[in-house]
């Protein structure tokens, strides 16, 4: 489908603002080339990055390489769970002593929810919930992938196992906890995976994250192995070993030990994924706000807009403004709560009533603002489908 601010207006002219979409023929590119690029092993879908049921379903339906799902709550991971689906790994640690005995009683009905821990206080409370509802609770460590150069702590501040020593120290307590059973291993790594190298105008800073990220991959190989090979010596037998993203699937599954990949991002294609050099994507996800003031020639006020992303503040989180070459944001208004000014002198000749098509900056936080997601092929709107938030829910 071509992608022009024309069509996309066409598309929309009934519809009232703002609304969310996802382009399905930009979708299904995203996924032939996320599933050709992981040319081995399966692919664990992170639902945080997608928050649809009807998407999340759509996207099984797509590939046979898509196994089991990384959710991002407990809460979610019961809701997938009542959903249909199966083989969740929740990808952040549990300690609400009901949740977990929750879980417990999803698994004593045969279904898999597998829990994260990187402390032995984590592996001390699920051995609790367990020895109470008489069920093994399978779990999986969350091994830390990032990287220490000098001062500079290249990656995320997550798991608390960095080294061998610690690690021993919690398969001795796995070890010793009878309600438990080791069940996989993740690491994620997050500079490499979720950190673009080549955004617009930062050369310099372009350059010194390609050199950190490739010192980064070597020390990641190396911790990976050497704890896989202490827990196979230790005597488990891991049913998978989990590893990377959207940003890293070629040098995550350089490793021969990597069983599975985890994938979120790449199938919405948000803004910040454009800054890689390795790979390209389509935008498939994308919001409009609509016109509403003219208050100067060139300036076209929006209503709403200010969806802006999570993590370190900076202005890559903001939206990106799409399909209008050249159209910025005032500067001292960004994207605001309730209005949003853009200037814009190119050919489309926008007036109050036209919409104005943005990106997000994330995946799946877009669809924390609609209830619905428009879904579009051939030049037409095919459906509306839920967002978690219109199901009811807000995880995190």
């Amino acid at each position: 489908m071509e992608r022009n601010y024309c069509t996309y207006k066409e598309i929309f002219k009934k519809e009232t603002f703002p609304l969310a979409y996802i382009d399905m023929e930009m979708l299904d590119a995203n996924v032939k080339i996320l599933t050709e690029r992981a040319n081995r092993g399966t692919i664990r879908i992170a639902s945080k990055s997608v928050r649809s049921i009807e998407i999340l379903k759509y996207l099984f339906r797509k590939s046979n390489k898509f196994k089991g799902i990384m959710s991002f709550t407990a809460l979610e991971s019961l809701f997938l769970v009542k959903q249909g689906f199966d083989d969740i790994l929740l990808g952040y640690p549990c300690v609400d002593k009901n949740l977990i005995s929750q879980i417990a009683d999803v698994i004593l009905k045969n279904k898999t929810i597998v829990l994260m821990v990187d402390k032995i206080e984590h592996v001390a409370l699920i051995n609790a919930v367990g020895k109470e509802k008489k069920v093994q609770l399978p779990i999986c460590i969350d091994l830390d992938c990032s990287s220490d150069f000098g001062p500079i702590h290249f990656g995320v501040w997550r798991s608390s196992i960095t080294n061998n020593q610690q690690l021993q120290k919690l398969l001795n307590s796995i070890k010793k906890s009878h309600f438990v059973k080791l069940d996989g291993l993740m690491g994620y790594e997050a500079q490499i995976a979720g950190l673009g190298d080549n955004v617009k105008g930062d050369t310099i800073k372009n350059l010194m994250i390609k050199i950190l990220k490739n010192r980064s991959i070597s020390k990641i190989r190396k911790r990976r192995t050497a704890a896989i090979n202490l827990i196979k010596k230790n005597g488990f037998d891991l049913r998978f070993i989990n590893g990377g993203g959207t940003g890293s699937i070629k040098e995550t599954l350089e490793e021969k030990e990597i069983t599975e990949i985890t994938i979120g991002s790449g199938f919405y294609n948000p803004h910040l994924f454009d800054n890689y050099r390795d790979f390209q994507l389509n935008p498939s996800a994308g919001f409009a706000i609509q016109i509403v003031r003219n208050p100067k020639e060139n300036y076209y006020t929006c209503h709403g807009g200010g969806y802006i992303a999570s993590g370190s503040i900076d202005k890559l989180k903001a939206p990106k403004i799409d399909l209008l070459e050249g159209a910025r944001f005032v500067a001292n208004e960004g994207c605001g709560e309730v209005q949003t000014p853009i200037v814009y002198k190119g050919k489309e000749h926008l007036k109050i009533g036209d919409p104005v098509f943005l990106r997000h900056a994330k995946a799946g936080e877009l669809c924390e603002r609609f209830n619905e997601i428009y879904r579009i092929r051939n030049h037409k709107i095919i459906d509306k489908v839920t967002t978690y938030r219109g199901d009811g829910f807000a995880f995190l």
